[in-house]
Order: structure tokens, then C-alpha cells, then sequence
């Protein structure tokens, strides 16, 4: 369909299922749905309606639109980097105009565009002047620096979930609109797309400016970009969903240097991070994997994937990789302000007011129940802590190092594995069982929400003997109605109320058993205000059952707070070795959290 401003409209009437995604034809825009409509029978993806608009001339642009009970997100592909106006189109179409009994439902939701919100609590019909089957248009300036759009509409549990059917609630969007504020300098057109098949106009849902967005074909990029290399076949390369940058080590040698040692970030647990510059201006993290790093190939494509199918403003950005030979890099955007444990107990002169402490937990609630919940394949990282948190120039987290990350299939509620992460955040059935399921990231998450409201690491030899270990320290705390001697004594003033949120949602977090642990999505409502804290009144088994004087033996002398040990544990190994600061940017146990020998490290 061509409307009467001659804008050509793409069709979205791809029926998407509780957590799918498609690409359209024309590979310019892609869809991702998320969520279950509960208790709905019959659920509706896509609804329509005969009914004529009468405040806009293209009726029939309205008469069908896209419903998703929780996320909903389009992707413009493969844009000319610049300023964007966006023009979204909405129209309620299953809520009656009052008076009707129909007419007391509300469908209430949020809308992100390149990940900042522009819209909170809205509703389509009130919007309209309380009326149903009426136009609303939405327009908005975006800017896209890395070739795509990306549109966020959010249900955030709020409007009505059972009229006029049971299970009826969730965002609807009618269109999407880009039209480049600039003269465009590349072509539309995918390398197997003939300008017949580019012309054929589509409708439901979606819509393309005629002429207006460009695709700077993934698949182009890659042919002309990657060399035949030694270490990755091209079957490897074309068997992962969503394919990175490629860079040569040339390139990549001469944007740090050489790998100069001025200009390394830090050694993490595969390699080192260097600091470089590529040709285009772009300050980035060369991620160098070692020669005798544990992380085999095979993890390597699968960090690659990995990084490459998740897109986040909490997570840090994969921009690409070099496999050349024996050398094998990754490519990370830079963030300048460097680790969350260096913000808060390193020798950083940044000062973490309490808005940003509190922004900083709910984006990294934000980023791990994406990567729960929305992201496929799910992911489980595997590693949360303080040090693996990021801030960029903003002061805005982005998780990061996902060579831990674990890949898991809807199929399995756990997988039993080789046990990778840092003791103090480690939950109990991870550690002792090698149990891993999402609640292992929502244990480390409690921790680092600790750590983030009292300036302090989780465990510090320097205390006294009763405030050494903070989850310990928490307890005692919370037991005693003294919360607010948890806080970070550098904090000057700070909301009472969302202090005490954190410290009920940490506690809840850190449960001894998964069962009792929330998902991330619903800690993320409880940050919010959208949902109660639930009451914690007994300590986890893992505090009453084991003292942890024993664990003294685990510390090294050379120990300094800040620091953690990390575990890599095998069928016949249990090892730890102190890893270094990144500067850079239970099943109910009643068992002791470690035991047997692990007091062997080396």
C-alpha cells in the first residue's frame, strides 16, 4: 500500500508466538515479540478491525496492528548513521468508547526509542480523547550512530488484563515511520534485491518511508570484509544466528599500537584488554584471547554469537572479532569510566551520588532479565560481580565478559556443568552442585546490590570479625531494624525508602534456595515501585548452618579487598587463582556453601 504522502508500507502479519522474532523480505525492518498472555485462550497477536477512521485519510493503515503481551520491539536495519524522524502510528482498537462495558479496560504501557524512554504510562485511547478507532501519531527525533533503530514498547503491568477478554492487555502499534533528516549517500538495496522486488509494497502493522531507510547488507559487509582465514571455516561463521564485524590483526595491531603496553586496560580471564583507536575514530576494547587461555574455539564462536544476538543499553557492545591464524580478538565499544568495583572501593575519583547508585541497580536488573527473558537464545552469565559491571560516560552500567556466559535451551530448567564464576557470588547450588539455572545471575546480582548501596566488597579482611562478610552484615542488620547502617557512610543523603527496597530485594536475591530466589523481571518491578517487596524474615541456610571462619584458609594473605577468587572446577579439579581488576572501562541447602577440599587451592 501506497498512502496518499506517498509512503510505501512493509506488511507485519507474521504471527509471533510467546517469544519469537522474523526479519521482513526486504530485510530492512525486524520484529522480536516477548511474553504470555495470561490465561488467554484464544491469544491475539495481530488485531483488526473494519472499522473508518475518520481524523486520518488512510483508514485502512489503521485497521490492523500488532499486540504483544509484554515486549515489543522493531529494528530498523542496516541505516545510514544520522538524525531520524520517527513517526509512530497508533489507534486502540479493542477497547470501546465509553458508554460501554467494554469501554472500562485501559491498556497502559511504556515506548523506548533507542533505548530512552519517550513515553511512560501511555494510553492510546485517553491519548484520543477518550475515544477508540481514532488516529495517534507520535513523533520524535532519534539518532542512529550505529547503522540500526531500535523502537521499545514495553507493558510494564499497569491498565486493565482482563476486558474485553480474559489474558487482554500489552502494547499495540499500528505503524512505524523513519524518514532520514539528511540526503542520503548509499543505496536501499540488499545485494540480491532487484529494484521489481524492492517496489512491492506490503501492509499490516509496519511501514517504510519510500526511500528512506537503507540497507547496508550484513552479508555484503562480510564478504568484503572477511578474509579466508585459518582457525574459522566459513560453515562456522554462517551456522551463527547473528553475525559480528570481522577485522584483520593488521587493522587491529595498528588501532592498539602494536598491543603496546601503555595502552592495556587490564588481564582478564582469558587474555588481555587493550585500549585502541580504528581508523573511523571509534575508541575501542581489543579483547586479545591467549595462546593458552582455557577458552578453546568453540567457546570463542560462542562468546562470538552470543555478544553479536543481544542488544542492549545495559550491555556492553560487540562490535567484532579477528580470527587470524592462532590469534583470536574481540572488538568491545570502550567504556570510559571503567569498572563498577573501581567506582565504588578502588581509587577512582568518580563520586557515585545515590540516583546513580540506584540507576545502577536497576539497569543491571534491567540488562540480566533481558538476557533471562527476552534474549534467543536465553543466557545465563554465569559471572556477576562488581568488576564485570561497566560505566560509560554517563555513568550508565553495562554488563560485561561474557566468555562465561552459558547458552541454555528452553527445554532444560538446569544444566549441570563445569562451575565458573567468583566465590562470594556464587549460589550455593551452583557451587556445590554444579546446578545453573537463571537464578545463579539473580545470587550475584543480590551481592553487587549490597556491594553498590554500601560502597564495600562483599567480603573485607580489614573489618572487624562481625563485619567482614557483608551478607553476613546485612542480616544482622536487617534483624535488628538498622538497615541504615549498611549504607555507604560517603553518601551524604539518599532515599530511605529505595535503600530499603534494595536491601529487601538483595536479601530475597540471595535466598538459599532458586525456588525462593525472584526472576529478574520481577526484581526489576519491585525496583520500580510496581510491585511489593516480599518480607524475608529467617536467615538463608548457607549464614545459620556454617561458620565462615572457616573459609579464612580460602584467602590468600596477599588478599586485599576488591579482589575475587575465581573458581574452575572439573570432575577431578578444584583450582582458584586470584584474578585481576578489569581497568577498563537450591534446592534448600542446609549444607555448608563450600566443602570437602576446596580449602586445596592453589
Amino acid at each position: 500500500m501506497t498512502s496518499a504522502d506517498g509512503t510505501v508500507y512493509e506488511q507485519d502479519n507474521v504471527t509471533l508466538g510467546m517469544a519469537s522474532y522474523y526479519v521482513t523480505d526486504t530485510q530492512r525492518w525486524a520484529i522480536s515479540s516477548t511474553g504470555r498472555f495470561l490465561d488467554s485462550p484464544r491469544p491475539r497477536y495481530i488485531e483488526t478491525s473494519q472499522s473508518q477512521f475518520t481524523n486520518i485519510s488512510d483508514s485502512e493503515l489503521f485497521q490492523t496492528a500488532r499486540l504483544s503481551p509484554g515486549s515489543l520491539r522493531y529494528y530498523g536495519l542496516g541505516l545510514e548513521n544520522g538524525e531520524y524522524t520517527i513517526r509512530l502510528e497508533f489507534a486502540e482498537l479493542a477497547f470501546a468508547t465509553p458508554p460501554d462495558w467494554r469501554s472500562v479496560g485501559r491498556r497502559v504501557f511504556d515506548v523506548y526509542l533507542q533505548g530512552k524512554l519517550q513515553l511512560k504510562d501511555f494510553d492510546i485511547r485517553k491519548e484520543a480523547s477518550d475515544s477508540s478507532f481514532r488516529a495517534v501519531s507520535k513523533t520524535y527525533k532519534a539518532n542512529v550512530t550505529e547503522n540500526f533503530l531500535e523502537i521499545h514498547l514495553f507493558w510494564a503491568g499497569k491498565g486493565t488484563c482482563c476486558i474485553p477478554n480474559q489474558g487482554y492487555y500489552g502494547p499495540l502499534i499500528s505503524a512505524v515511520k523513519a524518514t532520514p533528516d539528511f540526503v542520503p549517500t548509499v543505496s536501499n538495496l540488499p545485494p540480491s534485491t532487484s529494484s521489481k522486488q524492492n517496489r512491492t509494497g506490503l501492509i499490516v502493522g509496519i511501514v517504510v518511508g519510500s526511500g528512506v531507510l537503507f540497507l547496508i547488507a550484513i552479508s555484503a559487509i562480510f564478504i568484503v570484509r572477511q578474509r579466508k582465514k585459518k582457525g574459522l571455516s566459513d560453515g562456522e561463521f554462517l551456522g551463527m544466528g547473528a553475525r559480528p564485524n570481522t577485522f584483520s590483526y593488521a587493522e587491529l595491531r595498528t588501532a592498539t599500537e602494536d598491543f603496546n603496553a601503555k595502552n592495556k586496560l587490564g588481564e582478564g580471564g582469558f587474555g588481555a584488554v587493550y585500549k585502541g583507536t580504528l581508523p573511523d575514530g571509534r575508541t575501542v576494547a581489543v579483547k586479545q584471547l591467549s595462546v593458552t587461555s582455557r577458552q578453546g574455539k568453540n567457546q570463542f564462536i560462542t562468546e562470538i554469537a552470543t555478544m553479536s544476538a543481544v542488544q542492549h543499553r545495559n550491555l556492553v557492545r560487540l562490535y567484532g572479532c579477528c580470527i587470524e591464524r592462532d590469534q583470536r580478538l574481540l572488538v568491545y565499544e570502550y567504556l570510559e569510566n571503567k569498572s563498577l568495583d573501581q567506582a565504588l572501593f578502588g581509587k577512582s575519583k568518580l563520586h557515585l551520588d545515590w540516583p546513580t547508585r540506584y540507576s545502577i541497580c536497576m539497569g543491571t536488573a534491567r540488562a540480566l532479565a533481558y538476557l533471562h527473558e527476552e534474549s534467543r537464545p536465553r543466557i545465563v552469565h554465569r559471572d556477576v560481580k562488581a568488576s564485570n559491571i561497566l560505566l560509560d560516560a554517563d555513568l550508565i552500567p553495562k554488563i560485561s565478559d561474557f566468555g562465561l556466559a552459558k547458552l541454555f535451551d528452553d527445554t532444560k530448567t538446569h544444566i549441570s556443568t563445569r562451575v565458573a564464576g567468583t566465590i562470594g557470588y556464587l549460589a550455593p547450588e551452583y557451587a556445590m552442585r554444579g546446578h545453573l539455572t537463571e537464578k545463579v545471575d539473580v545470587f550475584g546480582f543480590g551481592v553487587v546490590a549490597l556491594e553498590v548501596l554500601s560502597g564495600r566488597p562483599n567480603a573485607d579482611t580489614s573489618l572487624d570479625q562481625e563485619k567482614i562478610y557483608l551478607l553476613e552484615r546485612a542480616w544482622h542488620l536487617h534483624e535488628n531494624n538498622q538497615e541504615r547502617e549498611l549504607v555507604d557512610q560517603r553518601l551524604t543523603d539518599f532515599n530511605e525508602e529505595q535503600v530499603t527496597q534494595i536491601i529487601g530485594v538483595a536479601l530475597l536475591c540471595t535466598q538459599a534456595s532458586p525456588m525462593l530466589r525472584p526472576s529478574m523481571s520481577r526484581v526489576v518491578a519491585m525496583l520500580a515501585g510496581d510491585m511489593e517487596v516480599a518480607t524475608v524474615s529467617s536467615r538463608p541456610g548457607y549464614l545459620t548452618d556454617w561458620h565462615f571462619d572457616d573459609i579464612n584458609s580460602l584467602v590468600s594473605q596477599d588478599y586485599t579487598p576488591g579482589s575475587a577468587t575465581r573458581v574452575n572446577n572439573t570432575e577431578s579439579e578444584i583450582s582458584f587463582s586470584h584474578s585481576t581488576t578489569f581497568n577498563t572501562s537450591p534446592m534448600s541447602s542446609g549444607r555448608p556453601m563450600l566443602h570437602g577440599g576446596i580449602d586445596k587451592g592453589r
